[in-house]
């Protein structure tokens, strides 16, 4: 039988500041797919808001969370700030972040709240755009 490891991982932005524009989040959702990738996890699902993220990952057999969410995080904030992606406010996070193991049949539960976190927070993205 496969090994498959969900988890639902979410951190949010320094002292909850809308820090995540449109030009931010788009800049987010590539970068996030790619490092993800990188690290050997599949992006299942993933919410973008003016003040935090949610990633659905597939994760490998064996991984490191603490250097995948260091890969996703500080690598974005330094990226995003250093290409110019968040124009006059800097990309921070807070430190921490929340990790919650997620079983499949939970997946479509899990799915569909972040999908609606656009609705109930907001989407620094213009509608229409994929999630």
């Amino acid at each position: 039988m496969p090994v498959r490891l969900y988890a639902h991982l979410s951190w949010i932005t320094w002292g909850r500041l809308p820090l995540i524009d449109q030009a931010v989040a788009e800049f987010l959702l590539r970068f996030l797919l790619a490092e993800a990738k990188r690290h050997g996890a599949r992006v299942v699902e993933i919410g973008v808001v003016p003040d935090h993220v949610h990633l659905l990952l597939e994760l490998p057999p064996a991984y490191d969370v603490p250097r995948l969410v260091q890969g996703l995080k500080g690598a974005s904030a330094r990226l995003a700030n250093r290409d110019g992606h968040s124009r006059n406010k800097s990309l921070r996070w807070e430190s921490g972040y929340d990790c919650r193991s997620v079983g499949i049949r939970q997946l479509p539960e899990v799915t569909s709240y972040i999908r609606l976190q656009e609705l109930k927070h907001g989407s620094p993205r213009p509608s229409g755009l994929a999630s």
